[in-house]
């Protein structure tokens, strides 16, 4: 399968869309079609394991050229590493509502589902496209992708991983994976600013010809972790589909009937891989997109203009602190009929003006696709008090913003008496495990406020029985090792990137290795 560019001029195999990560242009790799997936592949994926479903869904797109054994082997050694049986357990919590737990992977949050398998596509990627120079990963993170990022690529022979993240735009348990990290070819550096900033920042770097030039002289080639990388984003589609199987598989719902997908959005690309699973075929009814404070999103949705231009606000769901969704791209590449220059242009108008409008055509497909919508922080906190109190199941915030703009999409279904009669199931996406956020998680359901992280998982443990994962408890007894913070200027943080590239800036790994 070919992949084409959202901005036009550019065609390219798999191999090389995952090794460029961005396109020359500056736009986003999407697949040339979509392929599907028919009734009878669906009865066989049903009788799979996870990692099968995985990687039969990923042979979608790369089998021709990576091999469906090479992908099922990669499948299978990324998700060992994971906790329990099932990577991806679906949670029933009353009714017809279910949450899908993301984050029983090595760094607890759901990025974890695509970067332990990006490695091994990236190395084949290298291998089938005959790369010379060795790969930098270069990634700006909200939180998350940093660490699954760090970890995934953590001693691959041939990479070196860079990242940016925002200085007071991460949670102390985030910040704290980040800075201990091990690992010789791994780097992280906070930011004087905002998520959007970083992101700025490294897309910049990725277009400057002169910056690549400059790695290349020192031996190396840029690409992405980033969702921007299909590569990162394709492993994300698997998890739609085995969700819609386990409800077939439970009884919960007959093969065909129709689902509905709840999904905490910042950057837009774990949302977008639901779209795509329904462009593959599965039945998805609606895709409910959901917002904190920062409700860029919701209000595109809503109105059909894109404008950042507005307060930016620092929340308790802090991996959603987002106001320019670098994936939304690729929706609107396929909402304007493939349309590559008038995406171009948009996302020119973007960087420009601040902002961009739909047509009421485009809006139409969108209004009947998806429903947006946002949570203050008191929405997020009574949604997850509530269930807590009536189910005692606990989630973290980015969860609490998405069950709480669920609640805003069932109340749309309400009859006039207030009664729900649709049967269709609500599946809640859960990005990230409650002991990354412990102090806001404990405050959301008990009102206690704590300022240490580890007395707060202390007593969420107490106040939940929920066991706190090894990986987060380990924290409190490892050295900080990476402490650089730099201005949000892209000659610093591309002097930065320079000097990791030639080994000067990588401190001495602690001597209590993992």
């Amino acid at each position: 399968m070919y992949f084409i560019s959202t901005r036009g001029g550019e065609k390219v195999t798999g191999a090389q869309a995952i090794v460029q990560g961005l396109a020359s242009d500056g736009g986003l790799f999407v697949p040339e079609t979509f392929p599907k997936v028919s009734k009878e592949e669906m009865d066989e994926l049903a009788q799979m394991g996870y990692a099968e479903r995985a990687a039969f869904i990923l042979g979608k797109y790369l089998a021709e050229e990576f091999g469906a054994d090479y992908l099922k082997e990669s499948c299978e050694k990324a998700y060992a590493t994971f906790d329990g049986d099932d990577p991806a357990p679906l949670v029933k919590v009353d009714g017809k509502l279910f949450v899908l737990e993301l984050y029983h992977g090595p760094t607890c949050a759901f990025k974890d589902m695509a970067l332990t398998v990006l490695p091994y596509l990236m190395k084949k990627a290298c291998n089938l496209t005959g790369i010379k120079e060795d790969v930098l990963i270069l990634a700006a993170t909200s939180g998350d992708t940093g660490k699954a990022a760090l970890e995934g690529f953590r001693d691959v022979e041939g990479t070196k991983v860079a990242v940016f993240y925002p200085d007071e735009g991460v949670a102390k348990m985030q910040r704290l994976q980040m800075s201990i990290q091990d690992g010789d070819n791994v780097f992280v550096s906070a930011v004087k600013g905002n998520f959007d900033d970083c992101q700025r920042a490294v897309k910049k770097l990725f277009a400057s010809e002169e910056f690549n030039a400059q790695l290349k002289e020192k031996g190396y080639r840029l690409s992405s972790a980033n969702s921007i990388n299909f590569g990162r984003l394709a492993p994300q589609i698997a998890y739609y589909f085995s969700a819609y199987l386990d409800l077939c598989t439970s009884g919960q719902i007959e093969m065909g009937d129709g689902v509905d997908f709840v999904v905490p959005t910042g950057n837009f690309g774990d949302i977008l891989a639901g779209w795509y699973a329904k462009q593959m075929g599965l039945p998805v009814r609606k895709l409910i997109c959901a917002s904190n404070r920062n409700k860029v999103l919701a209000d595109f949705f809503a109105r059909g203009v894109y404008d950042v231009k507005r307060a930016f606000h620092r929340t308790m769901s802090p991996s959603m602190d987002i106001l320019v969704s670098s994936n939304l791209e690729r929706l609107l590449f396929e909402i304007s009929g493939r349309d590559a220059k008038v995406t171009a242009q948009r996302m020119e108008y973007l960087s420009t003006t601040k902002e961009y409008s739909i047509t009421e055509k485009e809006k139409a497909i969108l209004d009947e696709e998806f429903f947006a919508g946002f949570a203050s922080e008191d929405d997020m906190i009574e949604a997850m008090y509530e269930v807590f109190d009536e189910f005692g199941y606990a989630m973290d915030t980015h969860t609490g913003v998405a069950l709480a703009v669920c609640d805003q999409y069932r109340k749309t279904l309400e009859d006039e008496e207030g009664e729900i009669h649709d049967p269709t199931p609500v599946v809640v996406l859960s990005t990230a495990n409650p002991y990354k956020f412990p102090q806001d998680v404990l405050y959301c359901l008990s009102g206690n406020d704590v300022k240490d992280s580890f007395k707060g998982i202390k007593r969420l443990n107490l106040l939940t029985a929920m066991k706190p994962p090894k990986a987060l408890t380990d924290l409190r007894y490892r050295p900080l090792r990476f402490k650089t913070v730099v201005e949000n200027n892209l000659e610093k943080m591309a002097a930065l990137v320079l000097r990791f590239a030639d080994g000067e800036i990588v401190p001495v790994p602690d001597a209590g290795k993992r």
